[in-house]
């Protein structure tokens, strides 16, 4: 007990002092910036409209009006007051959190830059993909040094990652340009949908593996008290996912960054995000919609399709394995393996649709496929360090995002992940739950279905009663 109150004293002292430590750099940075506010208008709403007879032709028309596209962007002016503490604060738990359960935490940083800092839904969701890659490079960089809970193998599964990774990537692409077309109440409804399911099934899985923790423990003990007298908890053999035994004074088996990389799968990952983000550059630089711009679009796909595909071939020949789940990982369906390309794309979409890390779909999945707690959280951040950073780079060449505002929260973001990895493995260690993940992870997606789908759903209220397009913009004249 003492142990644990100290480190939750020291905890708690360096969360304060972090915190107070970033308030001073945003007053810093207020007194240097002075002020930023830009707004930028797009066509105005033409009043006049001609009743029509048909019910299916009026649906049609609210959802699509390609002369109406009323999207207002809105950058609050950067000046030092309660809104940038509260959002610091906000920010620092929501990373901290986000970056222990695999998630990211955008489900947190895109109500609070839309609520309490001022800025426009989209914006938000550009700002909230640099603080998600903060807190994953962050996370990537402590993950570096950790090895598999059981398993003499690196924490990252990067056979997993391959897997995943490319076609997480492709998605992000998809979700970019879904997130210029897709009206916001259709945002709302998707994400609702699909955040109650996950965080439900997350928090299911989170019960079943802490009552398997529960029940080793307890066999544990029972093998050091053949005659009933002994009371002093035993350690137990872990689950696939739960935390060394080692007593806390040994300290965590760690290695060299050089020895943690499995070099050949990072450069293969390296090399596609290399590939797409020259093509999304490239977009850049020809007209929208045009052959050309469709011809860079398109030629994604056989990038992320041959990396993903050549990974899928060699785990069903056995050549490759997901070394993480053990013997479990040697035998591989080819029904499988499209259905999780297919959910990488569609965590990749998601992310890029909503603003959010790709960890939300890839963390639930990876505990489905049996990956530990720790592993399945450490892979799916190294994932969306890829896929964040890709959005980062599409969103600062669409000029989505003011720059000042996005580096003072991805360092908030950056900080806040390496506080949270820090203190929560240590009380994994202390009280040998590694289902305490699992739970953080089924809280972080819950928090922001609610969050997300109650600010979602103000804002179709008041579309409503402002009589505003809510409809498809068109991605062909769509002007920031």
């Amino acid at each position: 007990m003492a142990l644990i109150g100290s480190s939750s004293l020291w905890g708690f002292r360096l969360v304060i002092g972090v915190l107070l430590g970033f308030v001073v750099i945003a007053s810093l940075l207020d007194s240097a910036d002075g002020s930023l506010k830009r707004k930028f208008h797009t066509h105005n709403h033409n009043k006049t409209r001609e009743p029509e007879s048909s019910f299916a032709f009026q649906a049609l028309h609210f959802i699509w009006q390609p002369k109406m596209l009323g999207y207002t962007h809105v950058w609050p002016a950067m000046k030092f007051g309660w809104k940038i503490v509260v959002g610091t604060v906000i920010g620092f738990f929501g990373s901290a959190f986000g970056s222990v359960g695999g998630v990211g935490g955008g489900g947190i940083f895109v109500p609070m830059l839309t609520l309490i800092i001022g800025f426009d839904a989209k914006s938000s969701t550009a700002i909230s993909k640099c603080m998600i890659m903060g807190g994953a490079g962050a996370t990537v960089y402590f993950n570096l040094r950790q090895r598999h809970p059981t398993l003499d193998l690196p924490i990252i599964d990067y056979d997993l990652a391959l897997l995943f990774q490319p076609m997480l990537v492709l998605g992000i692409s998809i979700g970019v340009a879904f997130n210029v077309i897709f009206a916001d109440w259709m945002v709302t409804v998707l994400l609702i949908i699909l955040f109650l399911g996950t965080s439900t099934r997350a928090f299911l899985k989170g019960l079943e593996t802490w009552k398997k923790e529960t029940m080793l423990r307890k066999e544990a003990a029972r093998r050091l008290e053949p005659n009933g007298s002994s009371t002093e908890e035993a350690d137990y053999t872990p689950l696939p996912g739960a935390p060394a035994t080692a007593p806390p004074e040994e300290p965590i088996k760690k290695v060299s960054i050089v020895e943690n990389v499995c070099w050949k799968e990072t450069g293969i990952l390296f090399g596609v995000w290399v590939a797409i983000l020259a093509l999304e550059i490239g977009k850049n630089y020809v007209t929208t919609c045009s052959v050309a711009y469709w011809a860079l679009n398109l030629l994604q796909i056989p990038v992320a399709f041959g990396a993903s595909g050549f990974q899928a071939v060699n785990l069903y020949k056995g050549r490759r394995v997901i070394a993480s789940k053990g013997d479990e990982g040697t035998d591989w369906k080819v029904r499988q393996l499209v259905l999780y390309c297919a959910f990488g794309i569609l965590a990749g979409m998601v992310g890029g649709l909503l603003g959010l890390g790709g960890g939300f779909i890839l963390g639930p999945l990876f505990l489905e496929l049996g990956i530990p707690p720790q592993v399945a959280s450490a892979t799916a951040t190294f994932a969306m360090t890829f896929s964040s950073s890709m959005s980062v780079v599409e969103y600062y060449l669409l000029k989505r995002f003011p720059v000042p505002y996005a580096a003072y929260f991805t360092a908030v973001a950056l900080v806040a992940a390496l506080v949270g990895q820090h203190i929560v493995r240590k009380l994994i260690i202390i009280l040998r739950r590694a289902s305490l993940i699992i739970f953080i992870l089924a809280f972080m997606i819950f928090v922001s279905a609610i969050s997300l789908g109650g600010v979602g759903i103000k804002d179709m209220v008041e579309d409503i009663e402002e009589k505003a397009y809510m409809g498809f913009e068109n991605i062909c004249t769509y002007k920031d």
